[in-house]
């Protein structure tokens, strides 16, 4: 085994530590992007196919003025851990090669990436203790993988002072440009409002009542409906049992290709739910496979298909093709992606890759979703494929134009803080809260605030539309034109989600002469400037009826809105620090 391998860096020496035990030969080489931002590729070669070369990348720089620490998983966790609490993975299915430090004036310290957003890597990235130091690793090739004869992967470093948003952005925009990770380009429809059947009816799903929620889900604006699970089984018991041949529930879809064309004559377009890896014990598939799964999980009463095999991901396709074909449908929720994984020692070691085509998962799993989205475009261009939080990374990109926050029922603070999270790495993806739901005994005002935690995202909609008392569908007709009327600010302008260590409560988002800012917490004393002409919308999503406005501007002309529409025109306001009343899940429009 060689010995360690020092790179310099603008951090400082980094150490290569080797872990082979065959011989590879290293080749390193530095680029500048701008100033403070530099790249170091790593070149791995050797003669012959070998076992991945395992390595790891390490490197300290001083614990001075670093209070949080995100990445794309990080979801509650913002706070910077020590060293022995700081391992957080990455792979295809599972966040993304990414961590950032910066301080409380939310100004950049460190980001680092890493090209290598298809295998499994290891990074710790914390406090060690005794040298009050932020310490880095990164581990290569922790996990089973094919042999190779060569290997590239690069390292981004940004000590930029900037703005941290500013700095995932750059990020973002770097990984959609390296090959092979151009993203998918959403249809425009994935950035309006959906009807999801999931927390509203659960597998208690009925063709029926399906197509008169539509009906009464047009009047409010959605353009879509996904069909979640239950329209491939008579069973409610929840699990995945019945997964696996996705036959048709006759029962509750006696005429499948009829009820979309029903769900279409209303304007709507129509997703439908599979669980993409999963054969249920009680499928007929599930003999059809034996041997060719990657393992079986008896609390699912499912087995999970290893995609190295031609015929599974040929399987895979040939059933998403057909409900376009025969049923129309308009895009796939594909979900447990996640699930492709090992549990234990890979099989195919002992099999000798017997009938496997394809020796790595990781790169199986990749070329099923290629295939997945080409084949589909090439029947219906404008597909529509959503994936769920965690994997949402730049290879998912390729495959998914919309992204969802991962399940939050009714927590409005879960859904803001992961969709905002996605917001902040998904470039132009779309990105969807969880489904919403809510009590339709609360009061309006405060069902309000499910939505209005999601603003800067594509709201899905779950609950059931008739039960609605009218005051919560003036509440929701109000804040989904909102979103509507607005939705080139809130999901393209420029995004500020300010200081996710406290869970981002104040946000922002501009473009041209408007922009609108959403408070979520009573205690902030939000700053409000602007040019001559410009337009501003306050949104108190603070569950109080109060907000604390610190103006910096001659005059400024505004008018107050509750929940539901438009209450009076207000003082004009100028110079100062104001306490302003404003109903709870009100809008203030500021005229400067």
């Amino acid at each position: 085994m060689p010995d360690t391998i020092t790179i310099p860096s603008i951090l400082g020496n980094i150490e290569l530590t080797p872990q082979w035990e065959k011989d590879w030969d290293v080749t390193v080489k530095r680029r500048e992007y701008h100033s403070g931002i530099e790249g170091i590729v790593l070149h791995f070669s050797t003669g012959r196919e070998l076992p991945p070369p395992r390595f790891s990348l390490g490197w300290k720089i001083p614990q001075m003025d670093i209070q949080c620490r995100w990445y794309p998983a990080a979801h509650f966790n913002k706070n910077v851990p020590p060293d022995w609490g700081a391992a957080v993975s990455s792979n295809l299915a599972f966040s993304a090669p990414l961590l950032a430090f910066f301080n409380q004036q939310e100004e950049n310290r460190l980001t680092f990436s890493c090209s290598e957003a298809q295998r499994q890597i290891e990074m710790i990235a914390g406090v060690r203790e005794e040298t009050n130091e932020i310490f880095c690793e990164i581990l290569f090739f922790t996990q089973p993988e094919a042999p190779l004869d060569s290997y590239e992967v690069e390292l981004r470093l940004d000590i930029s002072r900037r703005f941290y948003a500013e700095v995932l952005r750059d990020a973002t925009a770097w990984f959609a440009a390296l090959p092979g990770y151009d993203p998918a380009i959403p249809p425009e429809t994935a950035y309006e409002p959906f009807y999801s059947s999931w927390y509203s009816y659960h597998q208690n799903l009925c063709a029926c009542e399906l197509e008169e929620q539509c009906r009464l889900a047009k009047e409010y604006g959605f353009k879509g409906i996904i069909i979640d699970d239950g329209w491939q089984t008579d069973d409610n018991n929840r699990g995945y049992a019945f997964c696996g041949d996705w036959q048709l529930s006759a029962r509750r879809f006696p005429d499948m290709k009829a009820h979309v064309a029903r769900i279409h004559e209303l304007g709507l377009k129509y997703m439908i739910w599979y669980s993409v890896p999963f054969v249920g014990h009680r499928s007929r598939a599930y003999e059809l496979f034996q041997e060719k799964y990657l393992y079986d999980d008896l609390s699912l009463e499912a087995a999970v298909l290893d995609p190295r095999f031609p015929e599974v991901r040929e399987y895979l396709i040939g059933i998403y093709e057909a409900a376009i074909r025969n049923w129309a449908v308009d895009g796939f929720k594909l979900d447990f992606i996640d699930s492709f994984q090992f549990r234990g020692p890979d099989k195919a070691v002992t099999e000798n890759d017997t009938g496997r085509d394809i020796r790595s998962l990781p790169e199986a799993v990749d070329l099923l979703l290629t295939e997945v989205m080409h084949r589909l475009r090439a029947i219906k261009p404008d597909i529509l494929i959503e994936f769920r939080q965690n994997y949402i990374g730049p290879a998912i990109r390729k495959y998914g134009n919309i992204f969802r926050a991962a399940d939050s029922p009714a927590d409005i603070l879960a859904n803001r803080i992961r969709t905002l999270d996605l917001r902040l790495f998904s470039g132009n993806t779309a990105v969807h809260s969880d489904m919403i739901e809510w009590n339709e005994n609360e009061k309006p005002e405060i069902a309000a605030l499910q939505l209005l935690n999601v603003l800067f995202s594509v709201p899905q909609i779950s609950v059931r539309l008739e039960r609605l008392p009218e005051s919560h569908r003036e509440m929701l007709h109000f804040w989904l034109d909102f979103c509507v009327k607005h939705r080139s600010i809130l999901l393209h302008g420029t995004l500020y989600p300010h200081r996710p260590d406290l869970n981002y409560p104040v946000v922002e988002a501009k473009q041209g002469m408007e922009k609108v800012i959403a408070i979520y917490d009573c205690g902030q004393v939000v700053k409000i400037s602007g040019k001559a002409g410009e337009l501003c919308y306050l949104v108190n999503a603070t569950g109080g009826r109060e907000l604390y406005l610190d103006v910096e501007a001659d005059a400024v002309k505004s008018e107050m809105f509750n929940a539901c529409g438009h209450i009076a025109s207000a003082p004009t306001i100028c110079h100062g620090i104001y306490r302003y009343g404003i109903e709870i899940s009100g809008l203030l429009k500021l005229t400067f």
